[in-house]
């Protein structure tokens, strides 16, 4: 059996009953949060530019809907992450499309969910030592859209599942950095890939065939897009190593790998202001020296391509939700960070750019060696590859890299349940007076780790009501898989309720 075939067979047999009580909740808090991401996209201008072009969230023919979903909740980096891969853009919106279309209840929504969950961040974690990750591994789409569409659609014969993901990963889209840096393609990152699943999906109905064995021919999948390709990721512990534990839920625009510095930012605000007494601003930017992020090589990896867009408030939005410096200062000034921030009025307002000028990243090597030592991003990938993962180490950071990973490597987890994602920082606001002040976080907030696990619903109800949701529909999502059809159906028309402003 090819590793797709297993892996097809898994999924297509994947029922509610099968999965832990601890994911089931995951998944049902994945939903709200990727439904708040989806109506932030919805609310913001370029938003409203994509409805225009390709329909309204929820309409007739949940193909496009589909699409228009994974398409608006994708671009503000405001949705959920996993080892490995930016899942829900596909593995939730296409189900929320075909739930709604199919009349289903939370049950099957909440499964159609974690069998898109696992199949794309088992795929995606089998590449993951390779030139795409984050956002750029648009072929977590492709694999998700395909899975999740298929599961609400019933479709129980393993080998449609194989055909479709055959000819879905096919022709793999690769997004050029200019595109997505500096114009609105960025916008399609997501809706693209959603769209080839779905031609994959009727495709496959029609009786076309893919290639079985795609994924680890020498001429497949893996041989074309992974550096260090990991097989194994895609099977092992298949209904035991679920992937879906290592959700981390987005709970601020921007990243990735700048949560951690904003999360320090923003309790920076709260103590200068405490400091200087709430009658007056808590920064003013020309008391500030230095602002001073120490982080571990991957928030400095992600920044290194955008900084060289942004220059100031006309920066192209794509750029400036992976910059470090502005949100960092726009955090120390406001005490936050919305979707606001990254239009103007607020992009406008000098002294965030003055502040912004004065923050320095640096590398901490310490921080570096927490990050591999947890699961996402990729150290459970580099545990997998053991020495065989120096190649891609040394171009990611360098021999100094390579070696500290591999001197931590140990054998690859058994299972997600204490998965972590460090990717931490730690921020010192040294002011012209003399005085500093340093706040310094491992886990960013909402990210996999031991809070997260605990709170992950009240942080995600936090988030959707941010984003102006309704309390009530808030928390009524922990009772997603109760849900009837009837029920769920009108959950998912409150839930995406939205006021748009007028086209510009």
């Amino acid at each position: 059996m090819t590793l797709l075939e297993e892996l097809c067979a898994w999924a297509a047999r994947l029922t509610y009953d099968d999965i832990p009580d601890r994911v089931r909740a995951l998944a049902a808090s994945q939903v709200l949060s990727q439904v708040a991401s989806i109506r932030a996209g919805a609310v913001h201008p370029l938003g409203g530019r994509m409805i225009a072009a390709f329909g309204e969230p929820f309409q007739p023919d949940a193909r496009q809907a589909a699409c228009v979903l994974a398409g608006l909740g994708s671009w503000l980096n405001l949705d959920d992450t996993a080892y490995a891969g930016h899942l829900s853009n596909s593995t939730v919106a296409v189900p929320l499309a075909f739930a709604h279309a199919h009349r289903l209840t939370g049950a099957a929504l909440l499964t159609a969910v974690v069998a898109a969950n696992e199949c794309a961040a088992r795929v995606t974690a089998a590449a993951t030592l390779g030139p795409l990750r984050g956002q750029s591994a648009v072929h977590t789409h492709l694999v998700g859209a395909v899975c999740g569409r298929l599961h609400c659609e019933g479709v129980k014969d393993p080998r449609r599942w194989t055909d479709a993901l055959g000819l879905a990963l096919a022709m793999p889209h690769r997004p050029l950095m200019r595109a997505f840096l500096a114009s609105d393609a960025r916008l399609l990152n997501a809706l693209a890939p959603v769209r080839a699943g779905m031609d994959a999906c009727d495709a496959a109905t029609a009786g076309l065939r893919g290639a079985p064995d795609l994924l680890e021919h020498p001429d497949g999948f893996l041989a074309a897009l992974a550096t260090v390709p990991l097989p194994d990721e895609v099977t092992d512990g298949l209904g035991r190593r679920w992937h879906t534990d290592t959700l981390s839920f987005k709970m601020r625009p921007g990243g990735p790998g700048i949560d951690a510095a904003v999360d320090c930012a923003i309790d920076l605000h709260r103590e200068l202001r405490s400091d200087v007494g709430r009658s007056a601003p808590p920064v003013d930017p020309a008391s500030v020296a230095e602002v001073l992020v120490e982080t571990s090589l991957y928030t400095l990896y992600a920044g290194r391509r955008a900084d060289r867009y942004v220059t100031g408030p006309d920066a192209p939005l794509g750029a400036l939700v992976l910059h470090t410096p502005y949100p960092v200062a726009t955090a120390l000034l406001t005490g936050g960070l919305t979707v606001a921030d990254f239009e103007r009025p607020a992009l406008a307002d000098p002294a965030r750019w003055q502040l912004a000028r004065r923050v320095r990243l640096t590398h901490d090597p310490a921080l570096t060696r927490e990050l591999f030592a947890s699961a996402a991003p990729f150290g459970a990938a580099v545990r997998r590859a053991g020495a065989a993962a120096e190649p891609w180490l040394f171009d990611f950071g360098g021999a100094e890299t390579a070696g500290m990973a591999l001197d931590a490597a140990e054998p690859p987890e058994p299972d997600f349940t204490a998965a972590t994602k460090a990717t931490g920082a730690r921020v010192t606001v040294r002011l012209r007076d003399g005085r500093a002040f340093t706040r310094e976080r491992l886990v960013p907030l909402g990210a996999a780790g031991p809070h997260t696990r605990a709170c992950h619903d009240e942080l995600v109800r936090e988030k959707f009501v941010t984003l102006g949701g309704d309390v009530d529909t808030a928390k009524a999502a922990v009772e997603l898989g109760a849900m009837g059809a009837v029920r769920l159906r009108d959950w998912l028309h409150a839930a995406l309720a939205v006021q748009r402003p007028a086209p510009r």
